[in-house]
């Protein structure tokens, strides 16, 4: 059985980390090209280094510090997966709040962990004064999917600096 809280500074660290699996096997990736969404053969497997890690437990520390919200699943105790909601609105008048993070480990994909992890995100987002969810999401045509399934759209508005970061992430918002 999973059981859902939201995570304490103080909890994240490498340690939380143990039994999570992130590992992706990608066949193919959403491109944009000539004004049209397409599927492109890109195979590769995702997976998190150390480093990875490091700069994720930043993030999520940050996230919390900052007045933003960290949600898990837990199995026997163990973080199988998590949610990050990034705290103050961006994008005008779409008034976005970020999810900075959603990730399932391997073991745990398609038992609903990801819909109640990002259900919980929503929730967060309306009830901190969000019209819109704000998505930069890697463009594996499984996560896609997912997004898709959870009623997320071509983002109106594009955050700069995530394309910048992530050019090859499909922008998505997912309305409140």
């Amino acid at each position: 059985m999973i059981q859902y809280r939201k995570i304490e500074p103080d909890e994240i660290n490498r340690a939380l980390f143990k039994d999570f699996i992130r590992r992706q096997v990608v066949t193919g990736c959403w491109r944009h090209e000539a004004g049209a969404w397409v599927i492109k053969d890109d195979p590769f497997i995702d997976d998190w280094s150390e480093e990875d890690y490091r700069v994720l437990i930043d993030c999520l520390r940050r996230t919390l510090l900052e007045g933003g919200f960290v949600f898990g699943a837990f199995s026997d105790g163990c973080l199988k997966g998590f949610a990050a909601v990034t705290s103050g609105l961006f994008g005008g008048e779409n008034r976005y709040l970020d999810l900075a993070s959603i990730h399932v480990s391997e073991d745990m994909r398609g038992q609903g962990a990801g819909k109640a992890l990002f259900l919980a995100a929503k929730d967060w987002a309306r009830q901190n004064g969000a019209k819109k969810l704000y998505i930069s999401a890697h463009s594996a045509v499984e996560s896609q999917a997912f997004y898709k399934a959870m009623g997320c759209v071509e983002a109106a508005w594009y955050h700069q600096g995530h394309v910048a970061e992530e050019p090859y992430d499909c922008q998505l918002e997912c309305a409140l």
